[in-house]
């Protein structure tokens, strides 16, 4: 063989390897851009040994004072209305209150729990650009927030999975994300968590903020049947699956905190308001919650169908402060479930859509955490768009 020919087949070979090398480097590295258009779910990637659904993104932190700020804004409502005058206005003044609020609470992270649209008021054609409106102050004052869903955001026009992509699409502050197929059950694919960490360059988070997609509405299409309105079975596995998962990589649970944010309240939260009182459970109280109010209580035989859900998340996760949902916007208190003892809290109604009084107020929770030390208490209260505060507690030990 020629000195020509060895130098050819050299160079071929090395082209070769080259390829295949590169082939292999995309089929490991998940871009996010991807992600987005591939119903927004993005794997938990492990790099350098640690979980990380979001390797391309900036890491969510405390501040260097050992704080950190979540601002909760709930049932938006956008979409009532849209050939009315005051449709369109209620959306405007939702959208006021976001751009009032961001900037004075100057929040580290923001959510948004649930019915950002009012589905069934909707056309197909313009639903999900409802969503650019709702996540374009988010956007312009640069807070990282992340979604869960809610009844109203299943629809004949829209769906959670719609919302997701659509989000995921036009905001690139958004941490909302969709569980693995086969987690979440008909309409509710909206489960994942989001790691905080103390400080950019920490292997481990501190804090884990959960989501859970609790269902309920109505199918898409012409012959549209009701979704079961809890969070299906199949999420307990996951949340045990994703612990296992976290305690390999990350060590002892006992290790971090956590929120969990679902739209629908848990059905055991309905035993809790005849208990209430004004120094533990400060805040608007005018929502007797019945019959479709909490999780699998629309149908008697729906009864314990959260169940798996609701057990699962206090077996394996550990030092949880929280348990928020809005849906029922009449009430913004918080009080301590005697069963499992976790505290659960309703969000503040945000939007200017969706049923309710003009005195009830609109606004949000704040929650702050004084430390990065999962046992230490979070600070949480209402704020009204006119600046005014009520209802704030402590989450603490002594919280009863």
């Amino acid at each position: 063989m020629s000195n020509d020919s060895t130098a050819c087949s050299i160079h071929l070979m090395t082209v070769f390897m080259t390829t295949i090398f590169l082939l292999m480097q995309l089929v490991h590295a998940v871009p996010i851009t991807a992600a987005k258009h591939n119903q927004a779910s993005l794997s938990n990637i492990r790099t350098g040994g640690n979980l990380n659904p979001y390797p391309d993104m900036p890491r969510i932190t405390f501040r260097r004072d050992g704080t950190f700020k979540i601002t909760v804004f709930s049932d938006f409502h956008f979409g009532e209305g849209p050939e009315t005058i005051w449709g369109p206005e209620q959306d405007a003044n939702s959208t006021r209150l976001m751009r009032i609020v961001l900037p004075e609470e100057n929040p580290d992270f923001a959510v948004i729990n649930g019915d950002l649209i009012t589905g069934e008021n909707t056309f197909r054609e313009n639903s999900t650009k409802l969503v650019d409106q709702i996540v374009a102050p988010f956007d312009e004052f640069r807070v990282p927030f992340a979604s869960s869903h809610g009844n109203h955001d299943n629809q004949v026009n829209i769906t959670h999975l719609e919302e997701i992509i659509r989000e995921r699409q036009v905001s690139s502050f958004s941490y909302t994300r969709s569980a693995p197929p086969g987690v979440g059950g008909e309409g509710g694919p909206g489960n994942y968590w989001v790691p905080v960490y103390a400080n950019e360059e920490d292997h481990y988070p501190v804090l884990i903020l959960w989501f859970f997609d609790s269902r309920g509405g109505f199918s898409p299409g012409e012959n549209s049947t009701s979704v079961p309105d809890w969070v299906d079975s199949t999420v307990a596995e996951w949340i045990e699956s994703e612990s296992t998962l976290m305690e390999e990589d990350w060590g002892p649970a006992e290790s971090r905190g956590a929120l969990a944010f679902v739209h629908i309240p848990p059905r055991v939260v309905q035993s809790l308001q005849s208990t209430l009182n004004h120094t533990s459970n400060p805040g608007l109280n005018e929502d007797t919650l019945g019959r479709g109010s909490t999780q699998a209580s629309t149908q008697d035989s729906d009864a314990g169908k959260d169940e798996p859900f609701w057990n699962a998340l206090n077996k394996y996760v550990k030092n949880l402060h929280a348990v928020i949902s809005g849906h029922d916007h009449g009430n913004e208190w918080c009080s301590r479930e005697t069963d499992k003892k976790v505290i659960f809290c309703f969000n503040k109604h945000s939007g200017y859509g969706g049923y309710g009084e003009y005195s009830w107020g609109f606004g949000i929770r704040n929650l702050v955490f004084t430390s990065t030390d999962p046992k230490d208490g979070v600070d949480t209260w209402i704020r009204l768009d006119g600046g005014e505060t009520r209802a704030k507690v402590v989450l603490d030990d002594n919280y009863v």
